[in-house]
């Protein structure tokens, strides 16, 4: 199988223990150019129709960022660490005590790479308790799809229907 092969099939997603925290990788291939997907992850009109989250940035490094996501309006705010277009958006995730998902304090880092044909994505949510990583290990996917979907100007998959099968495939063990 050539690289351009395996990486337009690239879709997966990693979750590794360390204590009582989980890091979240999901690594998908877009057939969508670095500028293209970079406006998706980032214009807040396009992020509010592929991730159901109302965004709020200062978009540089440093700058405030606030989201408020999905069904449950999980509310989480912090500073952009890495503002490099379009391959690198870091930015930190904090939750309220009063949240859905009470005090994390965690890091989100989209990282683009341009490959033959289109775009690999790896997101990775750094320091999440593994609660949090359990319950988002199955809504991030069915985001994901949604996010190709739009890109690709077809009709996106409904997330909460999507999200009940994935439930039993992460921490299967744990």
């Amino acid at each position: 199988m050539s690289p351009v092969h395996s990486v337009s099939r690239a879709r997966s997603t990693t979750a590794h223990r360390q204590g009582g925290f989980a890091p979240l990788v999901f690594r998908r291939f877009l057939h969508h150019s670095p500028e293209e997907v970079w406006e998706a992850l980032t214009d807040p009109a396009i992020v509010q129709q592929w991730f159901l989250t109302s965004m709020k940035a200062q978009r540089r490094v440093g700058g405030r960022i606030t989201l408020e996501t999905g069904p449950d309006r999980v509310r989480s705010s912090g500073r952009i660490r890495v503002w490099d277009p379009p391959r690198l958006f870091e930015y930190e995730w904090n939750t309220l005590a009063d949240q859905p998902f009470p005090g994390e304090r965690s890091v989100v880092r989209w990282e683009l790479a341009p490959h033959e044909g289109g775009t690999l994505v790896v997101l990775t949510h750094s320091d999440l308790t593994r609660q949090t990583a359990r319950v988002f290990g199955h809504g991030i996917p069915v985001f994901l799809d949604r996010l190709e979907a739009l890109l690709g100007g077809k009709p996106l998959p409904d997330w909460g229907s999507r999200v009940e099968p994935l439930r039993a495939s992460l921490f299967r063990r744990g």
